[in-house]
């Protein structure tokens, strides 16, 4: 099974911004140097501590610090933005690093909604014109017959890829032919049946004569279960408190996270996400991701690793790949 990274640039704190890129940066060559097959970038914005807001621009010095791995968005999100503008952009990439440009584009609003409405030109952010805006996508980025042109010429065949964590993303990927993402750490409940129903109505393209799923969920993978434990209760804290307002922009470290008094709401989000991700030494954390890409049908994995400390976000990309070879 193949397996890949989407890295969300998260700094520890606001400040830690250029940091955080350039991690982001350094996690490309590894995952490149270990044999991942792709690595993704994600769009949030209005984030404190998320510095990926523009994954478009990043994907270039992604580019140009790697040589063979894929790259590409997970995703961009099509709702804001003029279809001509994303295809010229991914166009210029796809000239830039021939054969490695993935575009994966989502219609979540990557942000709340205020936010939204700021990203639209208009003040009218575009959900509902969802699937028109993936079909004029599609056209610019594979149709040289398309007025007005998209110059640069993109690249023959870039791969156009469908993200989502709900039944719509996974009906229109089959409806258009498109290799499909499932966010699993995005909803923890996603009906596992949803790549299944995707594989069943799939409708063969020209780029894309067979379905193929990407199923990416949060992975903490540490030489000893302790450790890794630790490492997931901090991202799980870090995040309950940004969902709830009670985050004052910097992260808990994992030793606060361990010291974090606990209390029914923290205990019930926990529980919540615990069935939908692997945490532990490599054995356990292999036999979760077999687990679960069992369940959904899954072709190939993509790892979030949001640990607190790149040290530790290191040494988990290298035990997962490790445990996949053994």
């Amino acid at each position: 099974m193949q397996l890949s990274i989407l890295d969300q640039s998260l700094a520890r704190q606001p400040s830690e911004t250029p940091t955080a890129l350039k991690e982001t940066i350094e996690m490309a060559r590894l995952a490149e140097m270990l044999g991942y097959h792709r690595f993704w970038l994600s769009e949030h914005h209005a984030f404190a501590t998320v510095a990926g807001s523009a994954p478009e621009v990043l994907l270039a010095a992604v580019g140009a610090a790697t040589e063979r791995i894929r790259i590409g968005s997970g995703g961009i999100m099509l709702p804001h933005y003029s279809p001509y503008k994303v295809a010229e952009v991914f166009s210029l990439l796809s000239n830039l690093y021939p054969g490695r440009i993935d575009v994966g584009i989502g219609r979540a609003p990557g942000a709340d909604m205020s936010t939204a409405v700021a990203l639209a030109t208009d003040g009218r952010p575009k959900f509902e014109r969802f699937p028109e805006l993936t079909e004029q996508l599609s056209h610019y980025l594979w149709d040289d017959n398309t007025r007005p042109v998209v110059s640069p010429r993109p690249q023959p065949g870039i791969p156009l890829w469908m993200l989502g964590s709900s039944a719509d993303s996974a009906v229109l990927a089959a409806q258009r032919g498109l290799p499909y993402n499932l966010g699993l750490f995005i909803n923890p409940q996603a009906d596992h049946r949803l790549i299944g129903h995707y594989k069943q109505h799939f409708q063969p393209s020209e780029l894309q004569p067979e379905p193929h799923a990407i199923l990416t969920l949060s992975v903490f993978c540490a030489d000893d279960e302790e450790r890794a434990k630790a490492l997931c209760l901090a991202h799980d804290l870090n995040l309950f408190r940004f969902f709830t307002g009670e985050s004052d922009g910097r992260s808990l470290t994992p030793a606060e996270a361990c010291a974090y008094p606990l209390g029914p709401r923290e205990m019930a989000f926990i529980r919540s996400r615990e069935d939908s991700r692997a945490v532990g030494t490599p054995a356990q954390v292999w036999e979760q991701i077999n687990h679960l890409a069992q369940l959904h049908q899954a072709d190939e994995i993509m790892a979030v690793t949001n640990m607190y400390y790149f040290e530790d976000r290191q040494r988990s990309f290298e035990l997962l790949i490790e445990s996949r070879q053994n």
